[in-house]
């Protein structure tokens, strides 16, 4: 076993982490490069098809660029169409975005619209079975196998989460149980007493489990867990490594979107764990700069946009994610590419003062501190002229009131010292910080607009 597949404990891990067998690959992971390239773009051209005669939004769109399906003579030709944005889904609320009667469809999901009105998704029959052979194949990626119990914590309802991981577990021959969040106590003893494999949580609520465990007393390392999928947030290594330390299992990535799909676009392998294989398939990537819109060259970072290749009752053409990040040749899945880990977002990104700054370089701050959580919200104010920033942070159940001082004195001068910014840092008591679907909203811009 390699340093790589190793917790950053470097004790062995329970989890075997071998590759997964050649005769457990499906078939679209077996496909040769030039194989899965005319399989994209003969799905490609469908679904602009579809998208430009079935949508609406899509042929105004398509209009006004001067482009019309049968310009895409190529994978490269996508370049020339126009991107998909969240304000677009917005505006066409609820359904105009759907390219089938709703008859047809079997499902819908939707974002929490907590900026604005929710995003909206549909689903078929048909997609609802593809959506299920891509978590299922990314829980194989994990380590995951028939037979195997899988605790689901992700939120269930409209959030696609929960029934996403549900159905894939399920499709990959796992048994299901469908916690949901919250009750964070009875959830450390459903553990204990049903002794899963696996657990799909967002990584931000593992941590707050991790606590509950110990403050029962109870070692999280005794546990039956062996791996983590941990998704619907950016989280970075030093968070990784954290809950490898202090569970002893393998931490690995789950990458999705509703307005995609839902959990299962793409998929950490928990043998080389070295980003994400997008499932190529299904979901056709690009990088842009987020800036120009210019198409990134192989390994250039930028902007993370997805072209669905087989959903039926909502395509989506260049959709924007907002995530950073770039594109790698495939390894464990040589089929596909990969993306890097992402722990950045375009609208992540605070300006302060003149200075950029992302909730990620503060949290590998808290994560160096003793004595702090990784549970943190920046709150932004405007004090006379000037913007200001409060990071306010919980500390660990049973740090001491002086230690929470110290700690708070040593992340001020961290963030001044890396990040230029002079910022208040106030602790508060474990659990504070309000929650959404195991999430914590990072920031709060409470800046004067006059």
């Amino acid at each position: 076993m390699t340093t790589s597949q190793m917790p950053a404990s470097g004790r062995t891990p329970r989890a075997p982490g071998e590759a997964l067998p050649a005769r457990l690959l499906d078939a679209g992971e077996r496909m040769g490069a030039d194989e899965l390239r005319e399989y994209q773009l003969t799905r490609l051209q469908r679904t602009l098809r579809t998208a430009y005669n079935e949508v609406e939004l899509y042929r105004r769109k398509f209009d006004a660029a001067g482009v019309r399906p049968e310009d895409c003579r190529s994978l490269e030709d996508l370049a020339r169409f126009p991107f998909t944005t969240k304000a677009d889904l917005r505006e066409t609320y609820p359904f105009g975005m759907f390219a089938v009667p709703m008859a047809d469809v079997r499902r819908i999901h939707a974002s929490s619209g907590t900026t604005g009105r929710p995003t909206v998704v549909g689903y078929t029959e048909n997609d609802i079975s593809m959506w299920a052979d891509m978590v299922a194949r990314s829980i194989r990626a994990a380590g995951g196998r028939p037979g195997h119990k899988v605790h689901v914590a992700y939120g269930y309802g409209l959030f696609t989460g929960g029934l996403g991981a549900h159905y894939g577990a399920e499709r990959a021959g796992c048994t299901v149980i469908p916690v949901s969040g919250g009750m964070t106590a009875r959830q450390v003893q459903l553990i204990q007493d049903f002794e899963p494999e696996i657990i799909m949580v967002t990584p931000s609520y593992m941590l707050t489990l991790l606590d509950e465990f110990e403050r029962q007393g109870v070692d999280p390392r005794s546990t039956s867990l062996r791996t983590g999928i941990f998704g619907a947030e950016p989280w970075t290594e030093e968070m990784r490594a954290e809950i490898e330390e202090r569970l002893g299992i393998h931490a690995v990535d789950i990458y999705g979107l509703s307005e995609v799909i839902g959990p299962g676009v793409a998929q950490e392998c928990v043998e080389t764990k070295d980003g994400l294989h997008i499932w190529e398939d299904q979901f056709f990537p690009e990088i842009v700069d987020p800036v120009t819109d210019v198409l990134q060259g192989a390994g250039e970072e930028g902007e993370l946009v997805f072209t669905s290749l087989n959903k039926e009752a909502m395509p989506v053409i260049r959709y924007r994610t907002r995530d950073l990040t770039r594109l790698l040749p495939g390894t464990a899945r040589p089929a596909f590419r990969r993306m890097e880990k992402v722990t950045r977002r375009c609208d992540d990104m605070i300006i302060l003062r003149g200075v950029n700054i992302f909730p990620s370089q503060v949290e590998e701050i808290l994560l160096r501190t003793e004595g702090l959580a990784p549970h943190f919200q920046l709150r932004l104010s405007t004090r006379g002229r000037l913007d200001h920033m409060t990071v306010r942070v919980e500390s660990r159940p049973g740090t001491a009131p002086e230690r929470c001082e110290e700690a708070a004195r040593s992340v001020a001068r961290a963030v001044k010292d890396g990040i230029g910014l002079s910022v208040d840092v106030e602790t508060v008591e474990p659990e504070t910080l309000e929650r959404s679907v195991g999430k914590i909203r990072r920031v709060v811009d409470e800046r004067s607009r006059g």
